[in-house]
């Protein structure tokens, strides 16, 4: 089951320090970024684990002084997305399979040269991991995720 917490602290928290414990997380995805109020950052966390795992890392996580609050959201309450860049070499006589490619994936070119095209996408990611497959077989040289940004549905605070 996957788990989101988005989580807002004050910037001076090193989030090193979020998970003081022997037992260890899995984390898929971790997102630090500025929140709406400029005092406060916010961070994404993303992992697979049971409600034990996530009652204990909430409990962690709210402990820290400089947390001002960590919550679960899941995917019926929340909406989540990814960007990723992806760079394929190509030459410019075998464009126009990659150039399908990103339109049916609803990307974009952010950059081209004589040998290689940069594509920008956002979703979900099963759409990126999709994305990176099709790409695989034209060529993929590079690529960079942002990992899950999220934000919770209807007026509940994130």
């Amino acid at each position: 089951m996957e788990k989101v917490f988005p989580s807002a602290f004050s910037s001076t928290t090193n989030p090193e320090y979020w998970f003081e414990s022997p037992r260890l997380y899995n984390i898929d995805s971790l997102v630090v970024s500025n929140a709406h109020d400029a005092r406060y950052s916010r961070i994404t966390v993303v992992f697979q684990g049971d409600h034990e795992n996530v009652d204990q890392i909430l409990r962690q996580l709210n402990k820290l002084i400089d947390v001002v609050h960590a919550i679960q959201h899941g995917s019926e309450t929340s909406v989540d997305r990814e960007m990723a860049l992806f760079k394929v070499g190509v030459k410019p006589e075998k464009r126009t399979e990659l150039f399908q490619i990103i339109d049916v994936f609803r990307a974009k070119t952010v950059d081209i040269t004589d040998e290689s095209i940069i594509i920008e996408t956002t979703g979900s990611s099963s759409k990126i991991d999709a994305l990176e497959r099709m790409l695989s077989s034209v060529g993929l040289l590079e690529m960079v995720r942002s990992g899950k940004l999220m934000m919770a549905r209807g007026l509940e605070p994130t």
